[in-house]
């Protein structure tokens, strides 16, 4: 008995100490991405911040500048997007609007009746205010979360876009002397191409948005801002993101007609041609050194091996082991490796 009693204290604390490992490394997984998230951000806007310097401003006052100006676009976007959203939103969920398309899948068939009966279906079984409570509280308890790991991650990107240098004069340091060069070198392209990508990527984010919510709002999508925001929110998963909100704007439109759903296949597009062939070259191909097909392996990967968020950074884990593989495997020269101009150009980037 005794021997018995000792193996199962034994068992429950291995079995407990398994668990508070797992969540210590699932909390420390949870830091190291908001860590590597801040050096994108700083790799972003540093180039920024060293051109307002050479034109005579501190770089505490150019952070500042970039900040403010980041939120400024996402504060117009929200004034802009917002109560038109809305709107759209509280005419689904009205009486008339719930009437309406019951109507509509009453006298309509095929694609479009099932995509509006899928529709109703969701709408009435949407919980009441009483039930609302509890998960009000948890949304609450979790935005607070998510708001001290912005907070993080901002404070920690204007850290690092002061002590980098530093940083980098410590690793090289522990390094023979003739591998500084190289280090320094390979930090600085990973540097480039990061900023790059993710300068590329909002400037993908906001045209998209835009031009698909002025595409749906001309051919009478239902809830065009929605659907147009959301096109363009998903770009900042590459090949995956673009073909759901095609998906779903093809869907919506069919609520409306088979016109307005052809109509907006032929939106969608039309805006992929023009990224496949004038934007993502240079965001996902010269920036990052990427092919598609390596991205949509990335992503798939990453999905696959974690959990959905984990997606977001797939492309920058990519970029700089692809960066690292041609340096140390294939013996490129990061000096020599060019990374094309995304707002601000290369050599200045690197200054």
């Amino acid at each position: 008995m005794p021997s018995t009693a000792r193996r199962a204290a034994i068992a429950t604390l291995v079995s407990g100490g398994i668990v508070v490992v797992a969540l210590a490394l699932w909390k420390l997984l949870l830091v190291l991405a908001l860590l590597f998230t801040a050096m994108i951000i700083a790799a972003a806007i540093r180039p920024g911040i060293d051109w307002l310097n050479r034109h005579r401003i501190p770089k505490p006052a150019g952070l500042a500048l970039n900040y403010l100006l980041l939120l400024g676009v996402v504060a117009v976007g929200i004034a802009f997007a917002a109560p038109r959203a809305l709107d759209q939103v509280n005419h689904a969920l009205s009486k008339s609007g719930k009437a309406e398309i019951a109507r509509e899948a009453k006298h309509s068939s095929g694609i479009k009746h099932e995509a509006l009966l899928a529709l109703q279906k969701r709408l009435q079984h949407l919980p009441k205010k009483s039930e609302l409570v509890k998960p009000a509280t948890q949304v609450g308890a979790k935005a607070f979360e998510v708001i001290i790991g912005i907070f993080f991650t901002f404070a920690t990107a204007a850290y690092w876009i002061f002590e980098r240098d530093k940083a980098v004069d410590v690793v090289c340091s522990l390094i023979p002397r003739p591998k500084r060069k190289l280090v320094r070198d390979t930090w600085t392209l990973i540097d480039l191409r990061l900023g790059a990508f993710v300068r590329g990527q909002f400037l993908l984010i906001l045209a998209v948005g835009t031009a698909l919510s002025l595409l749906f709002w001309a051919i009478g999508e239902p809830y065009w801002i929605l659907v147009g925001a959301f096109a363009g929110l998903v770009e900042i998963i590459p090949v995956i993101g673009p073909l759901v909100a095609g998906a779903l704007a093809v869907a919506v439109g069919f609520t409306a007609s088979l016109h307005v759903a052809l109509l907006a296949v032929g939106c969608v597009l039309g805006v992929r041609l023009l990224e496949d062939y004038l934007i993502m070259p240079k965001v996902l191909g010269e920036a990052v050194g990427l092919s598609p097909l390596l991205v949509l392996v990335s992503v798939t990967s990453v999905g696959l091996l974690f959990s959905g968020w984990a997606v977001l950074f797939a492309v920058p884990i990519a970029a700089v082991l692809v960066t690292l593989f041609d340096v140390v495997l294939r013996d490129r020269d990061p000096a020599e490796e060019e990374t094309p101009a995304v707002i601000f150009s290369p050599k200045e980037d690197a200054i």
